[in-house]
């Protein structure tokens, strides 16, 4: 058996990378033991929500201002900036998955970690050229200054490169969800963690978008400084929490490579079976089974087949994550060119994002709430596809709004407003006007988000729920690509009307009303197979027994023919009749 002993000689490299990363610090044993259990998940708890914290402030500080510093510093025009903020979103969100698998198949998780700590650090020391929009005032920075825009671009690119590198070992190895050991909770449990989960997510991002706009807007010079300071802060902590033995090592029960390598067997064997047999197999994926000529185990296939149930869900989830991308985007185009003076005060830009995190925290203790009365009242709450629904047709009612804000916008008067020492001529209209828009789409995060992760975690076996997960992520990762193509085909198909440099002169607002007629239809789509994913744990139990028993009977039949091929020869003569006259 191939696939068998493939994956046992697998598991023996991966318990031999386990056993030598466990002694890579002599000290770290007796350290770990003079901590009791409690006072070591406690301590644990902390650290990684330290350690979480700095991620999030140096990321946020990274894309909170990009597009401002692009458009501003390095002379991009808007839907260059765009493109470029949604790419580096959309890398950091595939880097995690990518430090995963190294992590465990090629690295090892300590050294990974300390290699992505040092890019982390690289990436963020204050030479590089990072949007914030007043580092580079001071003359002082004098390298940044001799270099010419090209040189800037190629160092802000393998800045954010690195950054993004850096960013994805730490939230796959410091940060993994696999740490939270949900395998004994039931759909009720999950939805409350997930809940709770991204709320504490949320309230962290709020809590770093009001300290980098107070930054900003008091000691905005030191910034250049700061970043780096708190990539080294999380390099401490991460540090200590090596030495105390707190990084999770999840188990290693299945693999992407696993996942990849049954899809393409499956096809390779199904492609020669069309060609020279018939093939009499219930899904084309039982191909890669190894009594129907493929290189793997049963489990590994059924597992597979499950997951790739979920393909449909997961795709209905690039274009929302599209929609949710306009947030650093589109709606920061907008803002950019709204008045930001409250009272005498200049708003940062940034300081809008607050606005769209607002309605969830608010929603996901009333929504907690709702699900624990209907569970405990029905036995089972509604269906989760109900909250995606409701909140894909959030995220659509929140673009077309931009779209209706972007017309009403210009009709106010142009007015000179100062950004980062350019002066530039933008809308006369208070930028909170601009609120309902990203408070709908907070809307629909509170409503899509947790309820993804509880479908993506609780419909497959326990043994691949980390890489459904991983699948989540990479299709999430795909709506921001997914995005950036949709602002760099509008701008070319309309010639800049669609996507414009100068909003006052362009359509943009058509672009939004593209963009939302586009995750209508996505809404209505998902809603008709939404019932696919409401019962689908009992359908896949249900299913994999039946698997089992059609291939038990299979076997059965194998068995009937050989043992009577064997009794015609026992009966039968060797020679014929006719032979032996």
């Amino acid at each position: 058996m191939p696939g068998a002993d493939s994956g046992d000689v697998q598991e023996k490299q991966l318990t031999a990378d386990t056993e030598k990363e466990k002694n890579l610090l002599p000290g770290r044993r007796n350290h770990a033991e003079k901590l009791t259990l409690p006072e070591k998940k406690v301590q644990e708890a902390i650290c990684v929500l330290l350690v979480e914290l700095c991620e999030r402030f140096t990321f946020f500080g990274i894309v909170c201002n990009m597009i401002l510093f692009c458009t501003v510093r390095l002379g991009y025009r808007n839907y260059q900036a765009a493109i470029v903020n949604m790419c580096f979103v959309g890398t950091s969100m595939l880097t995690p998955v990518l430090a995963g698998w190294l992590a465990e198949c090629l690295v090892g998780r300590i050294k990974l970690v300390c290699v992505c700590m040092f890019l982390h650090f690289l990436a963020l020391l204050p030479i590089v050229a990072f949007p914030f929009e007043d580092i580079y005032i001071d003359k002082r920075h004098i390298l940044l200054h001799t270099l010419t825009k090209k040189e800037q671009k190629m160092v802000f690119y393998f800045a954010l490169l690195t950054a993004s590198l850096g960013i994805g070992g730490i939230r796959a190895i410091v940060c993994p969800l696999s740490a939270y050991n949900l395998e004994n909770c039931g759909p009720k449990e999950l939805l409350s963690f997930f809940n709770w989960f991204y709320w504490l997510i949320n309230l962290n991002s709020a809590v770093v978008f009001v300290s980098i706009s107070y930054i900003q807007q008091s000691v905005a010079r030191n910034l250049g400084f700061l970043l780096p300071f708190v990539s080294v802060l999380m390099a401490m902590i991460t540090i200590h929490m090596v030495r105390g033995k707190m990084i999770y090592k999840p188990k290693t029960d299945s693999s992407l490579l696993t996942t990849f390598g049954v899809i393409g067997s499956a096809l390779k064997t199904c492609c020669v079976r069309y060609r020279y047999f018939s093939g009499d197999v219930s899904s084309w994926l039982d191909h890669a089974k190894e009594y129907h000529g493929g290189q793997y185990s049963e489990t590994q296939v059924e597992s597979t087949k499950s997951l790739a149930r979920l393909f449909p869900f997961f795709a209905f989830q690039i274009l929302y994550r599209t929609c949710i991308m306009q947030i650093p985007s589109g709606y920061y185009l907008q803002t950019m060119n709204s008045n930001l003076n409250f009272s005498g005060f200049v708003l940062p830009i940034a300081a809008m994002n607050v606005i769209s995190i607002v309605p969830l925290l608010i929603l996901v203790p009333i929504l907690e709430c709702i699900n624990s009365y209907l569970f405990s009242s029905k036995g089972s709450g509604h269906p989760p596809t109900m909250y995606i629904v409701a909140g894909q047709l959030c995220a659509a009612l929140s673009v077309m709004v931009a779209g209706f804000s972007e017309i009403h916008r210009k009709h106010f008067p142009q007015v000179e407003q100062t950004l980062s020492e350019e002066v530039l001529l933008v809308s006369s209209m208070p930028c909170f006007h601009l609120a309902p828009q990203y408070i709908l789409l907070g809307v629909a995060e509170a409503l899509v988000t947790p309820s993804c992760s509880l479908l993506s975690f609780w419909l497959v076996p326990e043994r691949i729920r980390g890489i459904s997960m991983h699948f989540l992520t990479l299709f999430n990762g795909a709506g921001c690509f997914m995005g950036a193509f949709f602002v760099q085909t509008a701008h070319t198909g309309t010639q800049g009307n669609w996507f414009p440099h100068l909003l006052h002169e362009g359509k943009l607002e058509r672009f939004f009303f593209f963009l939302a007629s586009l995750m209508m239809v996505n809404a209505l789509g998902f809603w008709t197979v939404a019932h696919r994913y409401s019962n689908l744990n009992q359908e896949y139990t249900s299913e994999f027994r039946g698997s089992l028993s059609e291939e038990k009977e299979v076997f059965l039949k194998h068995d009937k023919v050989i043992e009577h091929y064997g009794s015609v020869l026992d009966h039968s003569p060797i020679l014929s009749p006719m032979e032996t006259t």
